[in-house]
């Protein structure tokens, strides 16, 4: 069973603020630094410290807080199963995933998962990859699917596929000189996801490889809905960087097309992942192995 100092030093270790972790669990600050303390005593190390005025984990506490916030989320599991043994209640899945990753590519596979496995009781949230992730830690999800970058040593991950990135812009648009490189768009309206979202920093670090920035653009829209954008790109209002799956039905359709760029080949992997290290791991690889990737 958890022990609630643990949950103070797993609430500490996402908002990175003994205030806020106070507020957050409703007890006092000298609580919250007494459940530290405890716990640092127990181990025999610093969990803590603060660097420039900032509250940072040394490499004890990052150590403690991925062990402990996978026996945390391993145990609400357990409970879970153990209530569904009991009384037959389905056992609850909580699955993460980005927008694109979600809309156009998980959805269809994950759909004929759960309805071949009608014991499971499924929950989806959305979100970029970082919020994903935050909820992931605190043991809000069980899994997600991700687009954007994420430190591969601090899951388990698998990759469920690869896709292109492609800039796309209205059938009928025209240029006043056809582009061959990314800088020949830079007089176009580049419309784009939000910071945050995975689609945007795969392609924020494909211009950087080129020592480009967005900012390059005469002009940028920053839309929220990948659906939006794609309206605003087919009504002509200007160009974007758009997974080809994402656009797959529009480029049938000959709403959209592709501009084909010089030495912008964008590709990037879709992963699946979890909490490292949980006793479910055989569940989550069986999950895995049922969707279809291709």
């Amino acid at each position: 069973m958890q022990d609630f100092r643990v949950e103070t030093f797993l609430t500490v270790c996402r908002t990175m603020n003994y205030t806020r972790a106070a507020e957050e669990l409703n007890i006092t600050q000298p609580a919250v630094s007494q459940h530290i303390a405890h716990l640092e005593r127990a181990y025999g190390t610093p969990l803590f410290v603060y660097r420039n005025k900032k509250l940072q984990l040394t490499d004890a506490g990052a150590l403690l807080r991925d062990a402990l916030a996978t026996m945390a989320h391993d145990e609400r599991l357990l409970r879970e199963r153990v209530r569904s043994a009991v009384t037959g209640a389905r056992v609850e899945l909580a699955v993460g995933m980005t927008l694109t990753a979600g809309e156009y590519l998980v959805a269809p596979p994950l759909a004929d998962y759960l309805r071949r496995h009608p014991e499971l009781n499924a929950t989806v949230r959305s979100g970029g990859t970082g919020e994903l992730l935050a909820l992931l830690d605190a043991g809000k999800i069980d899994c997600a699917f991700v687009e954007g970058f994420f430190d591969k040593s601090a899951y388990a991950w698998d990759l469920f596929r690869t896709e292109r990135l492609v800039c796309v812009c209205a059938a009928d648009h025209e240029f006043a000189t056809q582009p061959v490189r990314v800088e020949d768009l830079f007089g176009e309206r580049l419309i784009m996801r939000e910071t945050g979202s995975g689609t945007r920093a795969v392609l924020e670090h494909a211009l950087a490889a080129q020592n480009l920035t967005v900012d390059g653009f005469a002009h940028t829209s920053v839309v929220e809905s990948l659906d939006v954008i794609k309206i605003f790109v087919e009504h002509d209002l200007g160009i974007s960087f758009l997974y080809e799956a994402a656009v797959a039905r529009e480029l049938a359709a000959g709403t959209l097309r592709v501009i084909d760029l010089e030495g912008l080949a964008i590709e990037h992997d879709i992963a699946f992942i979890r909490l490292k290290n949980s006793i479910f791991e055989c569940d989550f690889q069986a999950l895995f192995n049922e969707l279809p990737t291709g």
